[in-house]
């Protein structure tokens, strides 16, 4: 399956295309370094997967329990699918699409768990989505709430290899931004935080069938 545009498509669309072709190169490399994967062909979905292991034992509202050690699947950005922020800024329109793409995203990840066998155990989703400050982090824990999602706080003094590799994220992030649209770059893009979110697979189970009503027919190529 096709994850990204003809070259010419991509030289076309970005600020500064031979950065983005380069970028999108070094991308591809830490996928297949990291394991993560596309698990539906839906060009709707805004998240791939890896399954990891949770560094640290969890408890979340419903009770479940994960133990440190213990395999979770957690979510990263499908950055070339997530639908482009209008040149003027965020819309209602375009806030729409994104949550339509979030819910389709979580039911067919729903679908995908339901039919491996083997990731049974699998009993928390998790991600780490980068925010620009702690107040609007605080902003998308509350709007990833309504697909039932939860904020844990982290430990406030993380090792020093952690704060290392975010700043290396942060720089890649802002080098993404700065290829695909230098106008949307921001001064604060290094200083991006973390919200550690989590969800269960009880509730997101119990949740799928909600979001399979709202998503709109496949489109699968």
């Amino acid at each position: 399956m096709a994850v990204w545009d003809s070259a010419a498509q991509r030289r076309s669309r970005h600020s500064h295309p031979w950065l983005a072709e380069a970028l999108f190169a070094l991308d591809v490399w830490l996928r297949r370094r990291q394991a993560v994967f596309e698990y539906t062909r839906n060009p709707s979905c805004v998240f791939r997967l890896d399954i990891s292991r949770s560094p640290r034992p969890l408890v979340l509202r419903d009770g479940t329990r994960v133990d440190a050690g213990q395999r979770i699947a957690r979510l990263h950005f499908w950055t070339e699918q997530i639908p482009p922020v209008p040149k003027n800024g965020a819309t209602i329109a375009w806030a729409r699409r994104m949550q339509q793409a979030m819910a389709t995203s979580l039911a067919e990840l729903a679908c995908y768990l339901a039919s491996r066998p083997d990731l049974s155990d699998i009993a928390v989703v998790c991600a780490d989505i980068p925010s620009g400050t702690r107040t609007q982090s605080g902003q998308l824990a509350r709007i990833m709430e309504r697909y039932g999602f939860e904020t844990i706080a982290e430990h406030e003094h993380l090792p020093l290899g952690e704060r290392a590799h975010r700043l290396g994220e942060n720089i890649l992030i802002s080098l993404i931004v700065f290829a695909r649209n230098a106008r949307a770059l921001r001064l604060d893009t290094l200083k991006r935080v973390r919200v550690p979110i989590y969800l269960s697979r009880r509730v997101l189970d119990e949740s799928s069938a909600v979001w399979v009503s709202q998503r709109p027919q496949r489109e699968w190529s």
